[in-house]
């Protein structure tokens, strides 16, 4: 299980601190749970209004289990007709090749300026870094975005980048960085980046835009904005390119409709994007608009060796971020304490199998699988089941703490024996009241002080259940007795 590093430099991630420092940062966990949940609420409330919402997102999964299952046929009909309407095609295995190629097209169009749509994958390439080491300036327009790279951070979201500023940070961003007068208004703040992307939009010689989804019967690219900004890159530029991973695929333009009910409801609770757009191939003979040259980069980047193992459902994923705003983990550390492109728990799976287990070891245990995330999932992607799996691939390289793993084989012993269990249970609890104070644990050793360094641990019941249990059960038969 390994791909390519996300990272074009020397990179090592260190969830453990960072998910530490983002929870001793109060505000992080506020202003994360405020924003996740005002979604996921949003999504709860308007999912009802498909009438029958289990059906219609298993029946999503379906049609992309069918498409990753044939995969090569359905790439082969996107790439002849693309084609056929006059498009460029280019395959690119790594995210090196996928840089060189797109940097190849804007140096050979003589670009000097790009607009760019927001596009997951490119932030996986860090394609951004890439074309300004060339010397040609690149511009995010999805406000989200263009904010983000005016502060030089990375997003926190794969729907909101920009959920983690407020209106008073971004206030002081675009003062600093756009020279206008402070203020929190946001439709002041939002008319200053609009007058400054609407000049970028009319000087560009290129555009890149991302994919949703792409539709094998058609040749047809669709990309959902809630800006319009999409359109704008892929309509005004004499040159537009489409970085789209090699699982957007879906085989006719009747599947895209379901995909399309599916992912505004689950993403912000709107019962469709502001902006759909289709796009096939470059401008033709009496098109109003359109590029003069249209290239679509097909990106692998590890997606066919998670296709040819167990994780293929992974790639399901339409990127609608329902998932992180349903977990109680991302909503108290925020996104960028997973240090990866993508946070909460898909990010858990999709990054080390994009990167690499070694890489990541921490993301598939950084969870209490408490499964939000698959009762939130558009397309039932079993994300908690997965991590499970992932976390025996950890313990079958040797990469389990010695602890878990004598710990784990003491409890495997201890379950197995009711006899062994009782005195286990016995002299646990009067192991933990040796050690407590007041009725509480400020202690724990070994693995437990993840828990004690943040908060105590409370002692458990004098009585244990089953203890109760029997108590409650000789109660009442004494009542029926009488």
């Amino acid at each position: 299980m390994s791909g390519e590093s996300t990272q074009t430099h020397e990179f090592h991630p260190d969830f453990k601190r960072s998910a530490a420092a983002a929870v001793a940062d109060e505000r992080i966990g506020i202003v994360f749970d405020r924003a996740t949940r005002l979604n996921f609420d949003k999504r709860r409330a308007i999912m009802p209004e498909l009438g029958r919402p289990m059906a219609i997102r298993e029946l999503a999964a379906r049609i992309k289990d069918h498409t990753l299952q044939n995969l090569d046929r359905y790439l082969d009909q996107l790439v002849g007709n693309i084609r056929k309407h006059g498009g460029q095609v280019h395959f690119a295995e790594t995210g090196d090749q996928a840089n060189e190629i797109i940097t190849g097209i804007a140096r050979d169009a003589g670009a000097k300026l790009i607009v760019k749509s927001k596009s997951m994958a490119s932030e996986e390439i860090e394609l951004n870094h890439e074309i300004e080491k060339a010397g040609i300036e690149v511009v995010e327009t999805d406000l989200g975005e263009y904010i983000i790279q005016l502060a030089g951070e990375k997003p926190s979201h794969i729907v909101t980048p920009v959920i983690h500023k407020t209106k008073e940070d971004i206030a002081a961003l675009f003062r600093d960085k756009l020279g206008i007068e402070y203020t929190v208004d946001p439709e002041a703040l939002t008319a200053a980046a609009r007058k400054v992307l609407r000049a970028k939009f009319k000087a560009a010689d290129m555009g890149i835009i991302g994919a949703n989804f792409a539709v094998a019967e058609t040749g047809t690219i669709c990309i959902v904005t809630n800006e319009g900004n999409g359109r704008f890159c892929s309509s005004r530029p004499r040159v537009v390119v489409c970085l789209m991973g090699i699982e957007k695929l879906v085989p006719r333009m009747k599947d895209l409709s379901v995909f399309l009910k599916l992912l505004g409801k689950s993403a912000t609770g709107q019962r469709l994007t502001c902006y759909t757009s289709l796009i096939t191939g470059p401008q033709r003979p009496g098109d109003f608009d359109g590029p003069e040259e249209f290239h679509l980069v097909i990106l692998d980047r590890g997606r066919s060796s998670v296709l040819a193992g167990e994780y293929r459902p992974v790639l399901r994923c339409i990127r609608c971020g329902a998932c992180l705003n349903a977990c109680p983990v991302y909503r108290r550390i925020g996104g960028h304490a997973y240090e990866s492109v993508y946070p909460g728990p898909i990010g858990k799976l999709i990054t080390p199998l994009l990167a690499s287990l070694e890489e990541y070891p921490d993301l598939p245990t950084a969870s209490s699988l408490c499964g939000a995330c698959l009762d939130a999932c558009p397309v039932r992607i079993d994300i908690p089941t997965y991590l499970l799996h992932m976390r025996n691939d950890l313990l079958k390289q040797g990469r389990m703490p010695w602890t878990w793993r004598i710990g784990f084989k003491f409890w495997r012993i201890g379950m197995s024996s009711a006899f062994l269990y009782r005195w286990g249970l016995k002299f646990g609890r009067m192991f933990m009241w040796l050690l407590s104070k007041d009725g509480w644990l400020k202690w724990l050793p070994m693995d437990g002080s993840g828990w004690t360094d943040h908060r105590d641990f409370p002692l458990p019941a004098k009585k244990p259940f089953r203890a109760r249990w029997a108590d409650l059960q000789k109660q009442l038969d004494a009542e029926e007795g009488r």
